[in-house]
């Protein structure tokens, strides 16, 4: 076996899978050696190897692992290229790469790790095992948990976005805060996360960030929150435990989203969002009556065509757009 593929790339020399029902279909043509399923699950060939399990999703995931070529795990030490500040704290077995800035009283816990020019501003606290990956910049006073992973090209506190028009233009509103991250915390790469104007924004422990995810300042995301690519959250809304954003999805400043509520893709919040409920749409709606609305719209057309023709029997004028050949 040389690893793992899709069910409809899957040669004979690799393990595929099934997770999701609409890929069913490639079980009668795939050629992978063994295929990952569901208990559930009922294949009618009789010539493809089924590895029958409780949980897909995680075995796949255990595969992947198994055939992942090995990354050189970087060197415990201070490389020679690296500045540190001498009143910087290090933990023990921590890993400092190449042109790496720490700033005065930056703290670093047990085996940290810092990859290639990683920048630590002053008084910066990272946790133990948590990970910065290339190019992340942490602005002064930010503190981020232990067993986190930050991707390559994330600034963590820069300064949020206040401004105040004058007479003389545009004045810039001071930034004072920092910013919070828990334990356990994923974030993509290029994220930006401001720091607060007075006190933290806070990212909840176990919450995942996609790639270009914004959060402004003052913003308190909850635990084991999900935000999925390019979401944007205003000034000092409030997400509670486990919220669901999709990709694209824009959020309102001073907005509150309850516990586990999901907004779909691409869905612009201006409104709280109740707890535990889905919503969608540019305004976002609740998601069932969004996509009731949705439904209506595809109706138009129709409907003004009916509407002209009633006009028509009725001797009625047509209105303005109308007489103009309006769509």
């Amino acid at each position: 076996m040389v690893g793992a593929a899709r069910l409809d790339e899957a040669g004979p020399d690799q393990v595929s899978f099934l997770t999701q029902p609409k890929y069913r279909e490639y079980l009668a043509t795939t050629k992978a050696a063994a295929v990952i399923v569901g208990r559930d699950v009922r294949v009618e060939r009789t010539d493809l190897a089924l590895l029958v399990c409780d949980d897909p999703e995680a075995a796949v995931n255990e595969v992947v692992i198994a055939f992942a070529p090995p990354v050189p795990r970087q060197p415990i030490g201070v490389h020679q290229a690296a500045i540190v500040d001498p009143t910087a704290r290090l933990g023990g077995g921590v890993s400092i790469g190449a042109l790496c800035v720490l700033g005065p009283d930056v703290v670093l816990g047990e085996g940290a790790v810092l990859h290639p020019r990683v920048t630590l501003g002053a008084g910066v606290v990272i946790g133990a095992r948590t990970v910065l990956h290339p190019c992340v910049v942490v602005y002064p006073h930010s503190v981020i948990g232990a067993d986190c992973v930050v991707h390559a090209g994330t600034v963590i506190g820069s300064d949020g976005f206040g401004f105040r028009h004058t007479s003389a233009g545009w004045v810039k509103t001071p930034q004072l805060g920092n910013v919070e991250v828990g334990d356990r915390v994923e974030i993509g790469a290029n994220c930006a996360i401001d720091c607060g104007r007075f006190g933290p924004t806070r990212i909840g422990s176990g919450t995942k960030l996609d790639n270009h995810v914004h959060v402004g300042h003052n913003v308190n995301v909850g635990e084991d929150c999900l935000l999925i690519a390019q979401v944007g959250i205003g000034g000092s809304s409030r997400l509670g435990r486990g919220v669901i954003l999709a990709g694209r999805v824009g959020v309102g400043g001073h907005l509150e989203i309850g516990a586990g509520a999901r907004v779909g893709a691409g869905s612009g919040v201006i409104t709280d969002v109740p707890g535990g409920s889905d919503w969608f749409g540019y305004p976002a709606k609740p998601r069932l009556h969004a996509m009731r609305i949705s439904k209506e719209e595809d109706r138009l057309p129709e409907l003004r065509r009916r509407v002209r023709e009633l006009e028509r029997r009725a001797g009625i004028e047509p209105a303005r757009e109308d007489r103009e050949g309006g769509a």
